[in-house]
């Protein structure tokens, strides 16, 4: 069992929607991520967005693919700027939990768990890739990541 960490798909510019939903490239690529998960068999128990209309589509993706049925849900303190201690030593890798939200948070969140610190960066994000985190008795580690670009 582990913890999926993913930033939202790539979204539209404010001009076009004073809310940045997802552009149709963010559909797509979020869509592809997912079935390719689910292709693998990750199985997700939950998943928590931040309420912004990019992670909470992102997140109605995911959920479609990769827990059917199940409700998303809204969480508070986890937007860009947010501290990442909050949710990063509540979180347990039993849970199975995605949670969609943004940069810098994710990047900080993944630091926090494996270093213990918010910075350096171990980790660069992708729009709509998903990092799956798991604990050991030494801790936190990334077990593996899923992105549209390799490059």
């Amino acid at each position: 069992m582990s913890v999926f960490l993913v930033q939202h798909g790539l979204s539209l510019p404010k001009t076009e929607d004073p809310e940045k939903g997802l552009s149709e490239k963010g559909r797509e690529e979020t869509l592809k991520i997912a079935e390719v998960a689910a292709g693998y068999s990750v199985k997700i128990s939950k998943i928590f967005h931040s309420g912004k209309k990019r992670a909470e589509q992102t997140a109605l993706i995911m959920a479609e693919i990769l827990c059917p049925g199940s409700d998303i849900e809204q969480m508070a303190d986890i937007s860009a700027m947010d501290d990442v201690k909050a949710l990063g030593d509540r979180l347990g890798p039993d849970s199975n939990h995605m949670v969609v939200g943004h940069l810098p948070y994710m990047e900080k969140l993944v630091s926090y768990l494996t270093t213990g610190r918010e910075a350096p960066k171990v980790l660069k994000f992708q729009n709509s890739g998903i990092v799956c985190l798991d604990q050991d008795e030494s801790g936190w580690f990334i077990r593996w990541t899923l992105n549209p670009n390799i490059s």
